[in-house]
């Protein structure tokens, strides 16, 4: 969560002290804001063994018409360079409720050229993956919000070559704050305290807390969209594999109806 402090609040414990006092105020600000997780100085440094990740031929994804993208839209348990920590189970009530009308872009950009998969040509779950199994040389594991997605070229030709070339290493999500828990390392705020306590052990990237005494732990949040991005907040979001498919179901929309459900997206109307 990104904040912007009174210009008369300048020392770190002035900080803490705005933060605390106004929580709830930041809480209720959060919730209407949309938090795209692009990157910034001070991104997470990431350790990938690329080893792991099962080369596909360019040229030869290139001739096909469409391709099946697996891709890590956003994982829990990193500290990100919002200060946000993503809990598990965060995106669970989101996707059942309004996972239908996610939408799979580039670069948070909400038009339809901008479009790389929507409706029968996109899957949103999440499940449980090891960090090594992601080819990220940490321990444990992480609640991966996934896309299947069927990318077709006639829906974005540049976004589906970038995608056959392996040029999209990092995804970023497009949300809405619900639920979170203010964290800081410092024994005069006893309740947020508690907070860092509890919530730091599960930070996976461990060297992103020596840079801080402050984060959000995020235990709910809206998925309006998951985009292909140069740089994101979050670095450990690749994209998992990329396969040749055959679209044999694809129905083609009215334009009325591609309307109506760029408008439910972009509204988040349930």
């Amino acid at each position: 969560m990104i904040l912007n402090y009174p210009s008369d609040v300048k020392t770190e414990k002035e900080k803490l002290d705005y933060i605390v006092k106004n929580e709830d105020l930041i809480f209720d600000q959060a919730k209407t804001m949309f938090k795209k997780a692009d990157g910034f100085g001070g991104a997470v440094t990431v350790l990938r063994d690329m080893n792991t990740t099962k080369a596909v031929k360019a040229e030869d994804l290139l001739e096909k018409d469409s391709i099946e993208a697996k891709l890590a839209i956003n994982t829990t348990n990193v500290l990100d360079s919002h200060g946000d920590l993503h809990l598990n189970g965060m995106w669970d009530k989101s996707i059942k409720e309004t996972g239908s009308r996610v939408l799979h872009l580039q670069e948070h950009k909400r038009t339809f050229k901008d479009t790389i998969a929507r409706g029968k040509n996109l899957k949103v779950y999440t499940e449980t993956v090891a960090w090594k199994d992601l080819g990220f040389k940490m321990d444990g594991e992480t609640e991966v919000l996934t896309f299947d997605s069927n990318i077709l070229k006639s829906e974005n030709d540049y976004m589906f070559g970038e995608y056959a070339k392996g040029n999209v290493s990092e995804h970023s999500v497009g949300m809405m704050y619900v639920k979170m828990a203010t964290c800081i390392n410092d024994e005069d705020y006893p309740v947020q305290k508690e907070n860092w306590d509890k919530y730091a052990p599960m930070v996976a990237n461990k060297s992103a807390l020596k840079s801080t005494n402050v984060f959000w732990a995020v235990s709910e949040a809206k998925v309006i969209e998951g985009s292909a991005v140069p740089l994101g907040s979050n670095s450990f979001t690749p994209t998992v594999s990329i396969k040749e498919i055959e679209v044999t179901d694809h129905v083609d929309l009215t334009d009325e109806q591609i309307k109506e459900n760029a408008t439910k997206a972009w509204l988040n109307i349930k």
